[in-house]
């Protein structure tokens, strides 16, 4: 098939958003794994993803083009989305990832269940005694917390930043209309950064367990500069609050839907787990951008240097060829941990560990504190470039 041919997804559209499936399936039946948008391809098939994003010879991250749409080339800004670990490449990106990669080992990750926990049960002690709230806005405050504990820093500063992470990640929906949020949140997320490095620094302090103590030490080895030493700052507390309180509000809305699994939830805490994945699987937030870093032919489809790429990580979870009855939501499924919700290759996702730890703990006190959770107004969407999500999720509940 000729590219001219391929199938368009309305990817950037609401009502995508809202329910990508009758798109998906239009565009599964002209092609099997690819489709247009307006900015470049949309992969939607599982295998081609398992292939393309761990090719990182012919694809690398593809910011750069979202850096030169909002015309910000040559800024502090432009510099980090093309320069943090999640985009950098080659030697940059193995010494980056060195930098901080000891902080999020599956040993790392279980040591620090006890703090993920208490985080959760602060969080319910506050908010269960309303009888009602947005789930959305409530997940919010989760994963923040723990990255912000990882770091080892103080949490008094928790609500500004979450609201200036919000602006700063609406820029990957590839929309104009983020800019001016976006500068205005880049310049509070980079003093916040400046602030607390030089403030650290300057106390002379140090605990090993602080993952802010060992960036720095990184710094003082020659491992990191100093303003890669920001951009890892900022990376760990972004990179792990869109995607966790976004995948966190989905699997509740999953769970809302599915009291029986709601209710095992609350007793059985592997059994979290299991439904953390097949979350993943169905639908999983990430959708990851590649530029083609020069000309190459997969699988009878040429691409071109400089054209963008799209993932659809949750559509290669509903791919009828490798998941059973995929809009069937069943955590017992055997192969539900073979989703790429989070990555494959040199990219992938560095805080996996410590992302599906949190949301087995979350989940499970969760659903002993919330009994009987019931949608309790409007659900809406948020955009599904960038990190995928419910905008809003109001429920109501008996406080446990």
């Amino acid at each position: 098939m000729a590219t001219a041919e391929l199938p368009t997804l309305p990817i950037d559209t609401p009502q995508f958003s809202a329910d990508p499936q009758p798109f998906l399936e239009a565009a599964r039946a002209q092609h099997p794994w690819l489709a247009r948008f307006t900015q470049g391809y949309a992969v939607h098939g599982y295998d081609a993803h398992v292939d393309l994003l761990a090719d990182d010879v012919n694809l690398v991250p593809g910011l750069g083009p979202i850096v030169d749409f909002y015309g910000m080339r040559g800024t502090l800004w432009g510099r980090f989305m093309e320069e943090m670990v999640l985009s950098a490449t080659g030697d940059l990106h193995t010494r980056l990832r060195a930098s901080v990669q000891h902080a999020f080992t599956p040993r790392r990750a279980n040591q620090v269940r006890p703090m993920m926990v208490g985080a959760i049960g602060d969080l319910l002690d506050e908010w269960a005694p309303k009888g009602q709230f947005d789930f959305a806005e409530f997940a919010a405050f989760f994963p923040i917390t723990v990255m912000f504990g990882l770091l080892g820093v103080p949490l008094e500063p928790i609500h500004r930043i979450r609201h200036a992470i919000e602006g700063h990640v609406a820029t990957l929906a590839i929309d104009l209309a983020a800019k001016p949020g976006m500068l205005v949140a880049w310049e509070e997320l980079w003093t916040f950064a400046d602030t607390l490095i030089k403030d650290r620094e300057a106390s002379g302090e140090s605990d090993e367990e602080s993952m802010l103590d060992a960036l720095i030490a990184a710094k003082n080895a020659g491992q990191l500069d100093d303003v890669e030493l920001r951009f890892m700052v900022l990376t760990v507390i972004i990179a792990g609050y869109d995607t966790s309180k976004n995948q966190l509000t989905w699997t509740m809305k999953l769970l809302v839907d599915r009291p029986e699994m709601y209710a095992r939830c609350a007793e059985d805490r592997e059994y979290c787990g299991k439904v953390v994945n097949e979350s993943l699987r169905l639908t999983g937030i990430a959708s990851p951008y590649r530029a083609a870093a020069q000309d190459f032919t997969y699988d009878g489809i040429d691409f071109r240097q400089g054209d963008i790429v799209i993932f659809g990580t949750s559509l290669a979870g509903r791919d009828p060829a490798v998941f059973g009855a995929p809009l069937t939501f069943d955590p017992d499924r055997a192969n539900a941990s073979r989703h790429v919700a989070l990555g494959r290759g040199a990219h992938i996702c560095l805080g996996q560990y410590i992302a599906k730890n949190q949301l087995q703990e979350g989940i499970h006190l969760i659903c002993q504190r919330l009994r009987n959770p019931r949608i309790n107004g409007e659900v809406t969407w948020r955009p599904f470039i960038g990190a995928w999500g419910l905008r809003s999720l109001p429920i109501a509940f008996d406080a446990g």
